[in-house]
């Protein structure tokens, strides 16, 4: 319900999707702009890679549908706006070609600081559609490869916050929650951007 309050603040008509894959290409020609939201992790074998022992996995239907919506639209509706929100934006750049760090706490000895707590993030150089400033995150894995998509923000430990085809007007992943982020920049000037680009 907090990605669909954060659609309504902006200006926006929430639609909730079924996990039907069989419905994207109705589902892409019917709505306007889309949000992936957060989740469990992604099925990593679908991309080549074995699972990490210690992911959550993602329910196998809405994996399906997002992966399979996400290529809709890049096949039929680039034009769409696209908003991937921590696991979105995982399956963003999986879809792209990219790859997951599967489990931080293997690889950081600092990963719990993007566990449900908040810490700085900063737009690449010469990326002027972000600010920097402080989100919250709630993750324990993190894109280590974007594929053919930019690496457009990233956390002060160098983990990559942010992602973006630039290539397409409004097609953005960012791996903090910005409905639950109170810096308005971060938060939900995100939303509102999305709402209008679908404008």
């Amino acid at each position: 319900m907090a990605y669909c309050a954060a659609v309504a603040r902006a200006g926006g008509t929430p639609i909730l999707l079924p996990p039907i894959a069989a419905l994207t290409s109705a589902h892409a020609f019917a709505c306007s702009a889309f949000v992936f939201t957060g989740g469990d992790d992604p099925r990593t074998e679908p991309f080549g890679v074995p699972t990490h022992p210690r992911a959550t996995p993602l329910h196998p239907d809405r994996q399906e549908y997002e992966t399979a919506m996400l290529r809709r639209l890049a096949a039929d509706h680039p034009g769409k706006p696209v908003l991937g929100v921590c696991l979105g934006m995982q399956m963003m750049a999986l879809v792209a070609g990219g790859r997951l760090d599967q489990y931080m706490p293997d690889n950081r000895p600092d990963a719990a600081r993007h566990w449900a707590a908040t810490h700085p993030v900063a737009p690449a150089p010469g990326y002027a559609d972000l600010a920097a400033g402080t989100v919250h995150s709630r993750h324990r894995q993190a894109v280590a490869d974007t594929g053919s998509l930019a690496a457009v923000a990233h956390a002060d430990d160098g983990v990559i916050e942010a992602i973006s085809d630039p290539a397409r007007r409004f097609y953005l992943g960012v791996q903090w929650h910005p409905e639950r982020t109170n810096s308005a920049a971060l938060g939900a000037a995100l939303f509102e951007r999305l709402v209008a680009a679908a404008r």
